[in-house]
């Protein structure tokens, strides 16, 4: 009994010592975060994920035939679905968990399904925010990249070859681009600036756009017998939608609630408005009118090619970079579907993946303290180019192979294309069995 009794005052003593330190070390780990950058954090998380939902899906929505807009809308929703499942089961972890000895291009399993990881756990990324919340910040840039991709091949895809497509290529290119970039892998090692996705996101997005768009084959009527966007006011909602998310989108790549998060935001805007204003100009000048459709996608333009930059250049540098978006990206569309004859639908590889490449290109540049830069990189404008040019070449060149071979992988399982008598009547009967509008 007395043998008992000292058994059972020992444990109790020792549960009172766990259960006292316990706390303890919970606060030890709190005390480390940050609450008013993970309030900042945790908005801006909302931000991204409204960027894609109804953002970008009236966006794209919009710019389709009035027999399409709910299959665009539908993709945007199931990619969202899609991507947050397998973000937890094991893609999180590859794009930001420790990849031990091939670390340098892609990550291990050990985070998967959050495996240990609390409400006070600091990120490994930034230990200043719980990793809960990174998680899911970082999940809404997973979501919005291949939803990004959409707008290549809209109209004519078959809804199974769409989400097997999502499935392989989250896993086989955006988590081994995201850990080279931001998960410590080679491009970081080497100083690649990419402050909030001009390579992880927007690179990736158009090279993958351009590769499935050849793929697939152009629209029916296509290049000449297109019909318009079915809705421009609805095309001027979701780019409202997706301007107003950008500022979660660069401002909270910041990580933090300071003047760095505030600049972020104040070039985002000013890019996105120079772009918008120089894409109508051009269009003014060229075709007799500015349309709507055209300066809400100038401002689209100017959005993704500031993201890389975002959080290294200042005002005059953004000017100047919103200048060049408008321009190039304008002029990029006419390249891919007129020179190149490839039906990239809603000009994904034009927009986000030219805009994306330049601004990288860009950042070397306009980044410099000289040129009224932040001036970050403490090397010479001509040396963080190059590095910055390694970045835009790997990116796309792994890009187009691993789509490429991906996209044989789902024509062989599902086949790619609708049925020609689908396409013509519109994927919302045919594939969905609803209709966007009763005529």
């Amino acid at each position: 009994m007395s043998s008992l009794r000292k058994c059972l005052t020992f444990t109790m003593a020792a549960g009172a010592a766990a259960l006292i330190g316990a706390p303890d070390a919970l606060a030890q780990g709190a005390d480390k975060l940050d609450p008013s950058a993970t309030a900042w954090i945790l908005t801006s998380t909302a931000l991204v994920l409204f960027m894609t939902l109804p953002g970008l899906a009236l966006f794209y929505g919009g710019l389709v035939r009035a027999q399409n807009v709910l299959s665009v809308l539908m993709q945007c929703f199931a990619i969202t679905c899609i991507v947050s499942v397998l973000w937890l089961v094991g893609v999180y972890s590859l794009a930001f968990g420790d990849g031990g000895p091939i670390n340098a291009y892609v990550g291990g399993l050990g985070k998967a399904f959050l495996a240990g990881i609390g409400t006070a756990t600091p990120s490994s990324a930034a230990s200043h925010l719980p990793e809960n919340v990174f998680f899911m910040f970082q999940m809404t840039f997973a979501i919005i990249t291949p939803a990004l991709i959409v707008g290549a091949y809209v109209e004519r895809i078959k809804f199974a070859a769409m989400a097997l497509f999502t499935v392989f290529w989250l896993i086989i290119v955006y988590a081994p681009v995201a850990h080279w970039v931001w998960g410590g892998g080679w491009l970081s090692a080497m100083g690649v600036q990419d402050f909030a996705g001009g390579l992880v996101v927007h690179a990736t997005c158009g090279t993958a756009a351009l590769v499935i768009a050849r793929a697939l084959g152009g629209r029916r009527g296509f290049p000449h017998e297109l019909q318009p966007p079915h809705s421009p006011g609805m095309v001027m909602m979701g780019a409202a939608m997706l301007w107003v998310g950008w500022y979660g989108f660069n401002g909270g790549s910041a990580l933090t609630s300071d003047g760095a998060a505030g600049m972020a935001i104040t070039v985002t805007h000013i890019s996105a408005a120079t772009a918008a204003l120089t894409w109508m100009i051009i269009e003014w000048a060229g075709h007799g009118k500015p349309t709507l459709v055209g300066i809400t996608t100038g401002a689209i333009a100017g959005l993704a090619t500031i993201t890389p930059a975002s959080g290294f250049v200042g005002p005059v540098g953004a000017l100047a970079i919103g200048a060049i978006a408008g321009g190039l990206c304008y002029v990029a569309v006419g390249i891919v579907k007129s020179r190149c004859g490839i039906d990239d639908s809603l000009d994904v590889m034009a927009v986000h993946g030219v805009g994306g490449c330049t601004g990288t290109l860009l950042t070397a540049v306009f980044g410099a303290s000289a040129l009224g830069g932040l001036g970050a990189s403490k090397l010479t404008v001509a040396h963080q180019f190059g590095i910055q040019a390694i970045g835009v070449a790997s990116t796309v060149v792994y890009t187009a192979i691993a789509t490429w071979i991906i996209v044989k992988i789902v024509d062989a399982l599902v086949g790619l294309r609708v049925d020609p008598e689908d396409e013509l009547e519109g994927l919302d009967v045919r594939t969905h069995g609803e209709r966007g509008y009763l005529f």
